[in-house]
Order: structure tokens, then sequence, then C-alpha cells
């Protein structure tokens, strides 16, 4: 009987638990590469990022540098480093919308490649573990079960935000559904107007030359 419930947690955490994928790209010499995450107002979020050594016996040259940039929706900066081989940032969105990291190289002659690993992660992802493990002195089962409370309040909130942001679509949708009729209603007037004025124009000319 004690085995059914952690069964039920263990499938729930299997289900609800987000996947913290790290995301590796290339990057040339002058130019730039963005990505953009969706983060909702008063989360926490962090990335790590640096640059990967394909000769581990060896550092990495001189050359081999990066700058980097996070911002808002509304262009505020979060985060800037510039001539840097690995970093991270941490920070609490202060508001909903697109949040944008930068990655540049200086260009150089040749051109060269450098490939860049980065870890982004936002919410309950962000929240280290470990650390609340050793803090709290909580062990095996406790643990699973804080992640699964958080993670359902994360997707609660989740929940809210989303039908919020549905609602601000539908009456999106309505408003701009309302101005096409009447646009649509205007220019139909515009256009009987115009052809009832050739018409009287027409009828006038004709009557002068005295065809009808």
């Amino acid at each position: 009987m004690i085995l059914r419930p952690l069964i039920i947690v263990v499938l729930l955490l299997g289900i609800l638990s987000p996947v913290s994928l790290s995301l590796r790209f290339e990057l040339r010499s002058g130019h730039t590469k963005c990505i953009s995450e969706d983060i909702k107002s008063n989360s926490m979020t962090v990335g790590k990022y640096h640059l990967v050594n394909p000769n581990q016996d060896h550092p990495l040259p001189d050359s081999h540098k990066l700058a980097v940039k996070v911002t808002s929706p509304q262009g505020n900066s979060y985060h800037t480093a510039e001539k840097v081989e690995t970093g991270q940032f941490a920070f609490t969105a202060a508001e909903d919308g697109g949040y944008m990291a930068c990655f540049w190289a200086d260009d150089r002659s040749p051109e060269i490649t450098m490939t860049v690993d980065f870890d982004w992660r936002t919410g309950v992802q962000a929240k280290d573990w470990s650390n609340v493990a050793k803090k709290g002195q909580v062990e095996g089962m406790e643990l699973e079960l804080k992640k699964l409370y958080d993670m359902a309040t994360s997707i609660h909130d989740e929940m809210f935000y989303l039908r919020a942001r549905e609602e601000a679509m539908q009456e999106l949708n309505q408003a701009t559904t309302s101005k096409m009729f009447w646009l649509s209603f205007l220019s139909l007037f515009l256009c009987l107007s115009v052809a009832g004025l050739q018409f009287w124009h027409l009828k006038t000319f004709f009557e002068k030359k005295k065809l009808i």
C-alpha cells in the first residue's frame, strides 16, 4: 500500500518535471546570434554559457572570445559581458514577454568559428535543488514532494498567465474585427458615393449634349 503513492508521485514527476536542455551552436567571427525566451514577470531565470574547447589538452586561443548581452522586451539590459570565454547571469523578470540573449564575436581575418554551449533555465528549472536539500535538511521523498509541489504551483501560475494572454488576444481580435467592419462599411459607402457621382456626371453630360 505504501508503494502505490510512491509510484504515483514518481510518475507525476516524470510527466511534469521540465527537461533542461543545453543548447549548443556555432558562432562565426563578425556575426551575431540571438536566442529568445518567453518569461513571465516575477519569474527567476538563470543562464550559463561557455566556449567549447575542442582540444582539452590546450587552452583556447586568445582570439576565441565572445560578447554577450541579455535584454528585456522593453530593451532593458540585464547582463553584459565582453571578451569572455565563459559567464553566467541570474535575475528576476520584471515584465512579461520575450527576453533576448545575444552572442557575437569580433570580426577577424581569416574568419574563425567557435562553438558555444548555452544553458538557460526559468521558473522551477532555475532553482538549485541540491542547495535546497542541504539548507533545509530535506531528503529523499520529501525533496521529491517539494519539487512536485513547486512544479504544480508553476504550472498553475502558467495556466493563469496563458489564460490572461488568451483573453488579451481575444480582446485584440474583437477590436480588430470591429475596426475592419467599420472600414469595410466606409469603403463600401465611398465606392457607392463615387459610383453615384459618376452616374450623375454622365447623366448631366448626356443631357447637355441632348443625347437623352
